[in-house]
């Protein structure tokens, strides 16, 4: 299985990374508070995360705007910034309809926009969730400690300071597991932007949202989560008919071996099931089915490029969003596509 990274632009001219790999229904992927998309592909942490989503869904995940391989910037990291980002990576991902995965930092985020556009999205996936960021009195004085910490030994060869951090994501990790999140901290962003990010988002708090979210919900948590504990069931007692599935883990990020894993795989893959239904062609665009047609003439890319005075390279696109659209990938792509249109 690969992954396909692509570039947009934000309104404000930031560059944002986006990747798509996997076959079935769209999935996107709200990105948690670390991530880089490359890095995260070679994981021994978050690979089969990506490896067994995509056996089930076409799914579509970022870098936000200061981390990973989007330009790392921190002037503005406000819920409003990152839910235009949002707006902006569904339009030059070509979705239209989509089942999202909010996951942990990522989820208020995933809140906004399924409460601001529930048109378009079919299914909502919350996982490791919170709707609130901030500590509590009891907790800022722990939180002034981490910050310290981050501006202190966050970008320092010697991860002393950064596995603390990993030592609350995977308790019951492997040394192996645990250099490659303290090196995943390291390597994401800076210590500036890991600093102003972590302060937007104790400042973010979607609450008052959750009793007007209108998708279908699966909300999913690890029982003994040190990094958001018992935020699952506050955000199922809020969100109207959210089915609540605890999970037997003390890990934030579950690891590959442990049955939890198991469990979330079969309930998110049972969840999404309803969606791969084919999609209807009338999904696609007028463009979308004109140059399906086409293609099923026998013409090839550079000839559909001629016929619509459009360039190769914004055909390519097109049967891009076609396949994301349809939830189809690899070789037989094309062909299933103009099967579809020609039905």
């Amino acid at each position: 299985m690969n992954q396909e990274v692509r570039f947009c632009r934000a309104d404000d001219g930031v560059r944002l990374a986006w990747a798509r790999h996997g076959s079935g229904p769209p999935l996107l992927i709200v990105s948690c508070w670390l991530s880089h998309l490359q890095h995260d592909w070679q994981s021994p942490v978050w690979r089969h995360f990506l490896d067994d989503l995509g056996d089930i869904a076409t799914v579509v995940r970022y870098d936000e705007r200061g981390f990973g391989l989007s330009d790392w910037s921190s002037d503005d990291l406000s819920l409003e910034r990152r839910l235009a980002d949002l707006e902006t990576l569904v339009e030059a991902a070509g979705l239209s309809r989509f089942s999202v995965l909010g996951m942990s930092g990522g989820a208020p985020v995933a809140l906004a926009y399924a409460h601001r556009h529930p048109e378009r999205v079919n299914r909502l996936v919350l996982y490791g969730a919170m709707a609130a960021g901030g500590p509590t009195a009891e907790e800022s004085e722990e939180e002034t400690a981490f910050l310290a910490m981050i501006r202190a030994g966050w970008a320092r060869p010697d991860p002393l300071f950064r596995r603390v951090f990993t030592n609350m994501f995977i308790p019951d990790a492997t040394e192996q597991q645990m250099q490659w999140m303290d090196e995943l901290q390291r390597t994401s962003t800076n210590a500036d932007i890991a600093v102003c990010s972590r302060e937007a988002r104790h400042r973010t708090d979607v609450t008052r949202l959750l009793p007007e979210i209108a998708v279908p919900t699966l909300v999913l948590h690890a029982d003994d989560d040190r990094v958001v504990p018992e935020s699952g069931v506050q955000l199922a007692a809020s969100i109207p008919d959210a089915r609540l599935v605890m999970l037997r883990s003390r890990n934030h990020i579950l690891l590959s071996d442990e049955p939890a894993w198991d469990v979330f795989r079969r309930e998110v893959a049972d969840f999404l099931e309803p969606e791969r239904v084919a999609v209807p062609i009338d999904h696609l665009s007028g463009r979308e089915r004109e140059i399906l047609l086409l293609a099923a003439e026998g013409l090839d890319n550079t000839a559909i490029a001629d016929r619509l005075t459009l360039s190769v390279r914004t055909v390519e696109r097109h049967f891009q969003n076609v396949y994301l659209k349809l939830g189809l990938s690899g070789r037989t792509a094309r062909a299933a596509a103009v099967a579809r249109v020609l039905a």
